[in-house]
Formats: structure tokens, sequence, C-alpha cells
């Protein structure tokens, strides 16, 4: 049986429409001399940030227990290397630009496993929420990625079924999660120079002429 044209687009955030600037955690591991992936680990390899992504936890008290741990790692009191690090990264242009070019022709909804300020972010920060018909955030929902369920909601709130829906994502477990569900899914990453045009296109989802 042909599977159906892809009818939406499904995008993390971090990673896919936010550079999270893997080169400048190194930088600041190299700098200080910590161990590698320590900056990421810390603060997104928690106990705490499972909370946090679940709605159960306050991002403040994340980012404080964050920095504790990375000064217990490196045994001495350091700067805030956490608000250094997430200082440097910003929006993906073209793959906004991208996502503008989308619409109308495709629907396009955010999956996320992210805190409570994601809604802000997106309208107040890039000014981008209009982009989307549907935000569903981790922290607002109580289901992280890889849990198939985030994916089934997402598809209910767009009135569509997985496999009318393409999914992109920066984790590899939640590319095959989003698959298994039925969903066309793309690995995506921008430091390695992925071409999030091409890869869309391979997967049926062209933009409109400009």
């Amino acid at each position: 049986m042909t599977a159906p044209a892809p009818r939406a687009v499904l995008l993390d955030f971090g990673g896919v429409i936010w550079d999270m600037r893997w080169d400048v955690a190194r930088g600041l591991e190299a700098e200080y001399g910590l161990p590698g992936g320590s900056v990421f680990a810390t603060l997104y390899g928690s106990d705490m940030w499972r909370e946090v992504e679940r709605g159960r936890a306050e991002p403040a008290a994340w980012r404080a227990a964050a920095h504790q741990a990375l000064e217990e790692a490196a045994g001495r009191p350091l700067p805030p290397l956490h608000d250094v690090w997430r200082a440097a990264q910003g929006p993906i242009g073209e793959n906004i630009e991208l996502l503008r070019a989308l619409r109308p022709a495709y629907r396009l909804a955010i999956v996320s496993n992210a805190d409570t300020t994601l809604r802000t972010r997106l309208r107040d920060g890039l000014d981008i929420a209009d982009l989307f018909d549907e935000i569903v955030c981790s922290a607002e929902v109580g289901v992280i990625k890889p849990e198939p369920e985030i994916w089934a909601l997402a598809c209910r709130r767009l009135d569509l079924p997985p496999a009318a829906c393409v999914f992109v994502d920066d984790h590899e477990p939640n590319v095959r999660a989003a698959e298994a569900l039925g969903l066309r899914a793309i690995l995506y990453r921008v430091d390695r120079g992925d071409d999030l045009r091409a890869q869309l296109a391979a997967a049926g989802v062209v933009p409109r002429r400009s």
C-alpha cells in the first residue's frame, strides 16, 4: 500500500530550530580542564532535568543544581559555564526560513522535551510561535521523548495519522521511536552540516515555489 503524502512536519526545538552550539560546550570543557561532555551531562543528563522536562520541578532550581554538579566534577569553584554556553546558542535561521516556506501547504508542530519556558521563548524570544499549529512541550503534557505517547498526542492534535507526518530530531533514539509509531523520521544534525531542506525533500516535503 502506498504511503500517504506528507501533510505535516513535526520538529524538535533544540538542535533543529535552536543551535545548541556543542562546539562551545566542548571549548569550555577544554578551557577549564573539565571531563568531556560534563557541561551537557550536568545540565541535561541529571535526574532533576528529568523532573523539569516532565513539569515536576522548577527550571531555576535545576540550573543551580547543574552548576553545583559541575563544580563538584571540577573540584573547585567555576564561573556560570552553563549560562555562557546557553548565551552562545541561537536560532538556526535557514531552518526557520524553510519552515516559513512550508506554510500553508504543510501543518507544522513542535514536539520537544523542554521546560515550561518553551512557549515564551517561541513567542517573545524568537517571534515564531505563529508558525506552528501545535506546540507539544513535554513539561506541559508530562510525557517525554522517546515515549510514543508524545507523538501520538501530537498527531491527535493535528488530526492526522502518523503516516502523514514527518518528524525531525537531532537525537537518534527519538527518531527510531517515532519511526516505530509510523511516522517518517529524519535525523538532523546542524553540527555536522546536514541540509534540512534536502532531507525533507527526500521525505516528500517540498516548500512552495517563491
